[in-house]
């Protein structure tokens, strides 16, 4: 059996405190399932230097150049991590047979690899790595991570429930997500989108080695913000909803003025005119930004701007 070419693709952003620490992690993994016959032995890591303000990229040269099996890809600036995923997959895709692409804070169970390996072995051209065990987070990060993929789901976009970008893609599918041209990428949308068989690996999230996380609690729900309002018009959709309801409001308050009219209670007053004023304008403003937020996407999107900007690869 022909064995498989594998890039380990790991995106990287002021990773400096534990870099080290994942290249020699990932290196004796490496070494392992290469003895083991389950990839090739000229299969490679790679590390994206997602435009860090630390000592990342000096990290990534000098192991570069200690190890000949280690790639380094630098990008001109911090182009945010799908970016930075999608920058190590596609420069590469036509040397390698299959991608993984995994975090470099090491809570990605490794171990996970060698499932994933296997299954694409078996046929499987997508393998989601999906956490099986969420005990040990704190009860507001489990209830926060679980409902962001509720609300996902329920909105039409095909994530995979407690999957995030640690996965393996076979070349082919990667040929594929290649014909996706949007500047704002949700891989964990995007990916289901492209189809193909596919599997899953569970396993348990380790805890982070060192450094700080990277991903707090404003970026989680920017980036569910972005998932949803690049993959569902289900939001536009609440604004029409909204719409209907705030003129139903309308209709009973006018029904209410005439009859107050017609039995002559009718006092002027701050309260009876503020209040609906205040309300219709509010919500006509949060209709208005919520359309605006779709404009400004197409806007992105119509420029054409690249997603990144490679400025230097080091073990090409």
């Amino acid at each position: 059996m022909n064995l498989s070419r594998l890039l380990l693709v790991v995106p990287c952003y002021n990773e400096e405190a534990i870099l080290n620490l994942t290249y020699s992690t990932l290196k004796a993994y490496y070494a392992g399932i290469k003895e083991r016959g389950l990839i090739a032995a000229d299969s490679k890591i790679c590390f994206v230097n997602d435009g860090s303000r630390d000592k990342t990229w000096d990290i990534i040269e000098e192991l570069c150049h200690q190890d000949d099996t280690i790639i380094g890809v630098k990008l001109s600036r911090n182009f945010g991590h799908q970016s930075a995923i999608m920058a190590g997959l596609e420069k590469y895709i036509d040397d390698f047979d299959c991608f993984i692409t995994i975090d470099a804070d090491l809570q990605d169970d490794i171990n996970a690899i060698t499932s994933m390996i296997e299954k694409h072995r078996e046929g499987a051209m997508v393998v989601y790595g999906v956490r099986g065990d969420r005990s040990s987070d704190s009860w507001f990060k489990r209830f926060s991570a679980e409902s962001f993929y509720v609300v996902m789901q329920k909105m039409g976009v095909p994530v995979v429930f407690n999957h995030a970008d640690f996965r393996l893609m076979d070349r082919r599918v990667l040929q594929e997500l290649g014909n996706f041209k949007e500047i704002n990428m949700f891989l964990r949308g995007i990916v289901p989108l492209i189809g193909f068989r596919n599997d899953k690996v569970v396993y348990n999230r380790l805890e982070r080695a060192a450094g700080e996380t990277k991903y707090p609690l404003s970026k989680m729900l920017l980036f569910a913000w972005n998932g949803i309002t690049s993959f569902s018009t289900f939001p536009m959709r609440l604004v029409l909803y909204f719409g209907v309801f705030n003129f139903m409001v309308a209709m009973v308050i006018v029904a209410y003025i005439f009859f107050s009219y017609i039995i002559g209670h009718t006092v002027p007053g701050w309260t009876s005119t503020m209040l609906p004023l205040t309300f219709f304008s509010g919500s006509n403003m949060m209709a208005l930004g919520l359309i605006g937020e779709y404009i400004g996407k197409i806007y992105e999107e119509v420029k054409g701007r690249p997603r990144y900007i490679i400025e230097k690869t080091v073990n090409e």
